[in-house]
């Protein structure tokens, strides 16, 4: 029989996947999982009838209260605030065994935004980990009733911004090197090319690296941008191609240390938006990818 440690490691990529999904934040995850283990290892492991339902409702229920509290954070945070960069790194951690139900894009994330910590939970279990309405209700204390009302009033919110496909790794990975080509070129129309009319470029340095303090819109002031900050960071720089929030991305070394993390946002085969975080506090544990850097430059 499992030990209830077993269990719990069985069940923690799932538990961390509901809490970065809720929080956009790794380590805030990591922290709702360790409360979790607390708690499990202190009379829920023997009082458990469903470990599993057990430990989502616990991890649930603490998320929600985060969010709450990290919603009056963001509101004074300075510039646009993007989700933590998830990148694997190695194998074996939880990070990188994130369960693959759902989306983790950053373009996924933000969308999230849109609703309340309750109406995120709703949508996130039902929708990403297929909870059933009578689990949603005892996992975040609603009646069944209010759940599926939470759950039309959320997808009400998000249908405009969901994601309507996913990109293929192969078609992702031609377009990020394209796109590079282009903002080396020192040419904005060869990037306003690979750009949808409406493309977006979000940057988030959150007061502390210098980036856009608001979102540059429009396919010709988007590409005008790439190129000025390729050509500003030129002879400082290199990027190292990382898989992060689950798709391909970036990661640019400045001066020999961790600079931005970029992501893009793809539809009908052309790039939708350009997410750039440089806030060093969301890009402090990529150090450890020193040793293994494959740059494309």
């Amino acid at each position: 029989m499992d030990t209830t440690t077993d269990i719990f490691q069985a069940l923690r990529p799932r538990l961390f996947g509901i809490a970065y999904r809720m929080l956009g934040v790794r380590a805030d995850a990591e922290d709702i999982v360790q409360e979790a283990w607390l708690r499990w290892q202190h009379g829920g492991g023997g009082e458990a009838r469903i470990p599993e339902a057990w430990l989502v409702t616990v991890v649930t229920r603490l998320s929600i209260d985060r969010l709450r509290g990290a919603i009056a954070e963001r509101e004074r945070y300075v510039g646009p605030w993007l989700p933590e960069p998830l990148v694997d790194q190695a194998a074996a951690s939880p990070e990188a065994a994130l369960e693959a139900a759902g989306d983790i894009s950053t373009a996924f994330l933000l969308m999230l935004e849109r609703l309340g910590p309750e109406e995120r939970a709703v949508f996130l279990l039902h929708q990403v980990f297929e909870f059933g309405y009578g689990e949603v209700a005892a996992m975040v204390g609603k009646t069944e009733p209010a759940c599926r009302k939470i759950l039309q009033r959320a997808r009400e919110r998000v249908r405009a911004e969901r994601p309507r496909f996913a990109v293929g790794r192969e078609q992702h990975l031609a377009l990020l090197g394209r796109f590079i080509e282009a903002a080396r070129s020192g040419l904005p129309e060869r990037v306003q090319e690979l750009l949808t009319a409406d493309a977006a470029y979000i940057g988030d340095g959150g007061g502390k690296a210098r980036t856009t303090v608001r979102a540059v819109l429009g396919a010709e002031r988007v590409a005008r941008m790439v190129v000025g900050v390729e050509r500003k960071w030129t002879d400082r720089g290199s990027h190292q191609l990382i898989q992060v929030n689950g798709a391909p991305g970036l990661l640019t070394w400045r001066d020999g240390q961790p600079d931005a993390v970029t992501t893009l946002d793809l539809r009908d085969g052309r790039i939708a938006a350009i997410y750039v975080v440089r806030n060093p506090d969301k890009l402090g544990d990529l150090e450890s990818l020193r040793s293994s850097r494959g740059t494309t430059s």
